[in-house]
């Protein structure tokens, strides 16, 4: 997945708020799709995380993440459906029977995991790594080395993802063959390849710890940034917004 979690530059609303508020904001999103079951509030949900997506320009990339997001939540959802029953019976099995409310629950399952996953991603693609990483430092006082470890890790998924398909290329110049023969097959075809990916990384991290202990790493404080981030109107806005989306959520699952 090229560009996965990689900053794309743009001059949208949502490129504009400030990195703290998109952070806590998608964390909210995604709580408030966890509050409730209400399938009506979910897909409106869903809609509006479709059109926060289309308004940065990031559609194509957000139907690749619903994509993968899609068969994670589709596995639960099976689950769900053969092992939870409830409702009227609709097929009968031998342990139990599926149900038109484990229809409704599977369904339930993978709206709000597609919904609560577009915020988060999106984050990533309209916000600086080192910005959000600042911001966390300087405005939510969390200790720099905490921070540096999220923002490594979150910097190393592209990069050993790009690793990965080197190496594949590599492989497949001598003769192997990924796509051919079941799945089986192709796992045992993909462990040798965890050897050299292992190697590059650990050569990459030892690379990047010298790096950082040469510009001083353990004297970084939360006032070495010279870089600020105040709160503009748009901000409370959206933050109010997503905290209503919250309440809403929470209403519903009491009420309902």
């Amino acid at each position: 997945m090229k560009g996965f979690l990689e900053y794309v530059p743009g001059d949208s609303l949502l490129h504009r708020l400030n990195p703290v508020v998109k952070l806590i904001g998608a964390i909210l999103f995604a709580v408030a799709c966890f509050c409730t079951s209400n399938l009506v509030f979910l897909a409106c949900m869903l809609a509006l995380a479709l059109a926060m997506s289309a308004s940065c320009g990031m559609l194509r990339a957000t139907t690749g993440l619903m994509k993968a997001v899609f068969v994670f939540s589709l596995l639960l959802a099976i689950i769900q459906i053969l092992f939870t029953p409830s409702g009227n019976v609709l097929v009968q099995l031998p342990w139990g029977y599926i149900g038109t409310g484990s229809l409704l629950a599977a369904l339930t399952t993978v709206i709000r995991l597609e919904a609560a996953a577009i915020p988060l991603f999106l984050t990533f693609y309209v916000t600086k790594i080192s910005d959000m990483t600042n911001a966390a430092v300087k405005v939510l006082h969390v200790p720099y080395k905490y921070a540096f470890t999220f923002s490594s890790t979150v910097h190393f998924i592209p990069v050993f993802l790009n690793d990965m398909s080197n190496i594949m290329e590599a492989q497949t110049a001598r003769g192997v063959e990924f796509d051919q023969g079941s799945i089986l097959k192709k796992i045992g075809l993909m462990v040798p390849l965890c050897v050299p990916l292992l190697v590059s990384s650990v050569r990459k991290t030892n690379s990047a710890a010298i790096a950082a202990e040469v510009r001083g790493f353990n004297l970084r404080t939360r006032e070495s940034g010279y870089k600020q981030y105040p709160f503009a109107a748009r901000d409370f806005l959206a933050l109010g917004l997503v905290v209503a989306l919250l309440v809403c959520a929470i209403c519903l699952s009491v009420l309902l």
